[in-house]
């Protein structure tokens, strides 16, 4: 399904307050229309853990899992537009890469002269077009890593799916959004690795 033109993005965007959260003007917003983009605020300017609960599914709100206390510690690791928003255009899920590891689709992505997706970016479509979020059909988002003081990347990397509401998700968020983490060296069948084509 294609993504709303970038007028009813604005639109939604506003509905949800999060012009007024991320503190942006008439004048930030004022993007070319574009085919296939989506409209995408800066994570200088939002968060993850603000948006993440504004995700949907079945009308269960989207949450982050309880020992991810340091999202918002996870940086882009791609070069993003210095501006308070921008436009990414064609966005893929992924679905092929499905049962692969992180280290090894990131370079498969790059082959393809492709983009992976920051956490952010992949929440922001996900409230555009919810429905890119299907059971066993979620996706990984790979340009977004947390940094130890060492240097070292840690080895989480994070993940949008539909929980089951096991464990200590609760039984609350079975069908909810999670933002969760996986391993960069584990494979998980129903996850795949959000990709774009470029970012403006």
């Amino acid at each position: 399904m294609p993504l709303p033109p970038l007028d009813k993005q604005i639109q939604r965007l506003h509905d949800l307050g999060i012009p007024e959260l991320a503190g942006l003007t008439d004048q930030d917003l004022a993007l070319p229309d574009s085919d296939s983009a989506l409209l995408v605020v800066h994570p200088d300017r939002l968060k993850a853990t603000e948006i993440a609960p504004l995700l949907r599914h079945k009308d269960k709100p989207g949450f982050v899992v309880v020992d991810m206390a340091d999202l918002d510690d996870f940086a882009p690791t791609v070069e993003l537009p210095d501006k308070p928003v921008y436009l990414v255009t064609d966005i893929d899920r992924g679905d092929d890469m499905a049962n692969w590891t992180p280290e090894e689709a990131l370079p498969a992505i790059a082959g393809k002269s492709r983009t992976p997706l920051t956490l952010g970016e992949g929440i922001q479509w996900l409230l555009h077009e919810p429905e890119a979020l299907e059971r066993n059909l979620c996706f990984m988002t790979i340009a977004s890593r947390l940094r130890r003081p060492s240097g070292k990347f840690d080895t989480r990397t994070p993940a949008i799916w539909i929980s089951n509401g096991t464990g200590r998700d609760g039984k609350e968020n079975k069908d909810a959004p999670k933002v969760g983490w996986c391993w960069w060296g584990n494979r998980h069948t129903w996850l795949g690795f959000a990709s774009a084509a470029s970012r403006a």
